[in-house]
């Protein structure tokens, strides 16, 4: 039989071939390397058998999915380390999560974070044993039957939920046995480095008016290097925590009066609205016209948009003179009516327009986390309406709008696109529309990216940006979403060429994202330590005694005037102490003044990262001043 490799090539294989034997074929490395495999588009283990025709495509842990499989592997590993040790302990769902995995348990006797330490040693032994992982098939009745035979009693309740006929599949591996879909590793010996993390409570299918279960965090690698690297990033990252660091800088709060809701202080408003000059100075330069929408709109506009029906359960509503209105969860609604108070020709189009709105949606609590996840947040949106032929040098601009400001901040990223989810409204023709113009664009451009099947918003298909951070993590901001939906539902409209009534595509886009989330993160990038232009206080002049301290408001004055955020430490402290402070404070550049200086008309810079110097103050400022007009990375 005949097997077509990733390649475009086929193979000839015997019939009957498993997907490993496949890969012992094509070399022994990749055999020793693999995971899993792709057959015709789905995740299978290595046993699988293949047949005339087949797609295959072999998964090692270079893959995304590769380490999923491995890292669900660890959980199953996991689950039959409990059951040694705690034979009366009743297994619920162990699924992967980023970075890693986890199982929530039902424990007779609650365990503790130091009882980890010997289900890690159990799971070695497991790991050390080579057990192979063999995959069966029941029936719907039968599969109950074996579960309450093990009184699995959280594992008949999934199962129940299944639909009749189903057949379910069963993962063994030794005396232990799991449901699961699979796929896994050919054997647990393939797991070579794994760390249970931390105890937490979850209850049972996340239903609060259900039991409470423990939930085992862990992480698995592909090797210990990996791993110890993984947990020196985490240390790093608690370092760089956006919610310490906030509070230390005087950035932002959160009060119990409004939990989610961000209170911005005085330097995290200087740093929000420096962020906002930028995103108008680009956006005005790039031919955006900028609108304001209402907070709150009424019910009628929400179910034209569709965000009732498909977003309701994040939305805040009240009642205004009897009606039902609803606190805006997103802006396009609003610039949609902002587009229809006048017509439009094709001579118009495109029209870029962009809002930083101030949106809510309500978060569950136990998922509210500093400012990257928050109930109410400012989106720097932009909306462009444009006629099909624009669509492509559109995206393409977008695009290079927002590789313009991450490079600016120093991010890497990766790009994604998703396709149709299954709650969605429209036509296959429209999101097959949609999707090939996303797909054009960058194509066009030259840009690698992934596809992401079915996570697409409801209305269109999305570009998504992914921001690499300068200690490796990943974080979603920008997205371009087009969209023929919405334009539908609002019947709106332009004259074209011929004279004649068209509906304009619209193209919903971000670069920040939230502005709120998007300094969260910048906090942790830099560790507090902005750029000189993006900094809350750019210099702080510290006289040693107060005989300096004429000199120092001179020259206060001169660099406030020049446009620089500065101040003047005026306090009887000694001079090492205020150095501290300033270094704490992560302020660039410090100015220590002794009676030298205010002689010669000098400073002594002290800059944030060690190096010092001794310049004229006319120097300095112009120093300063290139920093700021040139956004260096300082």
């Amino acid at each position: 039989m005949n097997v077509i490799l990733k390649s475009g090539d086929s193979m000839s294989l015997e019939n009957g071939s498993t997907a490993m034997q496949a890969a012992l074929a094509i070399s022994e490395g990749l055999a020793r390397n693999a995971v899993c495999a792709k057959v015709n588009g789905e995740l299978v283990d290595l046993s699988h058998v293949l047949h005339e025709g087949d797609t295959l495509e072999i998964v090692t842990l270079k893959d995304k999915e590769g380490l999923n499989v491995y890292r669900h592997t660890c959980a199953h590993v996991l689950a039959q380390a409990l059951k040694t040790v705690y034979p009366t302990c009743k297994l619920s769902i162990g699924p992967v999560i980023d970075n890693g995995f986890y199982y929530d348990i039902d424990f007779v006797t609650p365990i503790t974070q130091a009882d980890l330490a010997k289900v890690e040693t159990e799971m070695q032994k497991i790991i050390k044993s080579n057990l192979p992982i063999e995959r069966f098939t029941l029936p719907k009745d039968e599969a109950i039957a074996l579960m309450k035979e093990y009184s699995e009693n959280y594992k008949v309740e999934l199962i129940e939920d299944l639909p009749e006929g189903e057949t379910i599949s069963f993962y063994k591996q030794g005396n232990f046995t799991d449901l699961c879909r699979g796929p896994h590793l050919p054997s647990t010996g393939k797991i070579k480095a794994f760390k249970l993390t931390s105890i937490a409570g979850a209850y049972w299918r996340g239903d609060e008016h259900n039991k409470m279960l423990t939930r085992i965090y862990g992480t698995a690698f592909a090797n210990k290097d990996e791993m110890e690297a993984y947990f020196t990033m985490l240390e790093e990252a608690k370092k760089r925590d956006h919610t310490k660091l906030g509070k230390e800088l005087k950035l932002f709060a959160i009060m119990n009066e409004g939990k989610g809701l961000p209170f911005f202080l005085p330097n995290g408003m200087v740093l929000k609205n420096t962020l906002i000059e930028y995103w108008r100075e680009i956006h005005t330069r790039e031919g955006y016209v900028e609108v304001q929408t209402p907070i709150m709109l009424n019910r009628t506009l929400w179910e034209t948009s569709g965000h009732w029906f498909h977003y309701r359960d994040n939305m805040y509503t009240t009642k205004v003179d009897e009606e039902d209105f609803a606190i805006k969860p997103m802006n396009c609604p609003g610039g949609i009516l902002v587009y229809k108070n006048e017509p439009h020709s094709y001579k118009d189009l495109p029209i870029r327009m962009g809002e930083l709105g101030l949106v809510h949606r309500h978060e569950k609590s136990g998922q509210l986390h500093g400012l990257f996840r928050v109930r109410c947040f400012t989106q720097d949106d932009a909306h462009i309406f444009m006629t099909p032929e624009q669509i492509k040098d559109e995206i393409k601009g977008v695009v290079r709008l927002i590789n313009e400001v991450y490079t600016l901040f120093g991010f890497k990223y990766h790009v994604e696109l998703s396709t149709r989810p299954e709650n969605s409204m429209g036509s296959d023709e429209d999101w097959n529309n949609a999707t090939d113009a996303l797909k054009q664009a960058l194509d066009d451009m030259g840009l690698e990216y992934v596809v992401n099947e079915g996570d697409g918003a409801f209305y269109g298909p999305k570009i998504d940006f992914h921001l690499e951070d300068s200690i490796g993590r990943t974080w979603q901001c920008g997205t371009i979403q087009l969209d023929f939906q919405l334009p539908q539902r609002f019947d709106m409209e332009y004259i074209g060429e011929d004279g004649g009534k068209h509906r304009p595509i619209m193209v919903h886009r971000v670069a920040f994202g939230s502005i709120e989330r998007f300094i969260g993160i910048l906090i942790e990038h830099f560790a507090g330590k902005f750029p000189v232009w993006l900094s809350p206080l750019q210099v702080k002049i510290l006289p040693i005694t107060d005989r300096q301290l004429d000199y120092a408001k001179e020259l206060c004055v001169k660099m406030k005037a020049a446009g620089i955020r500065v101040q003047v430490d005026e306090r009887s402290e000694k001079i090492g102490y205020k150095i501290r402070e300033a270094q704490m404070e992560k302020v660039p550049y410090m100015l220590v003044l002794g009676d030298k200086e205010v002689e010669a008309g000098q400073v002594a810079v002290r800059r944030r990262d060690g190096e010092q110097s001794v310049v004229s103050a006319e120097e300095f400022i112009a120093t300063v001043c290139k920093d700021i007009a040139d956004k260096t990375a300082f």
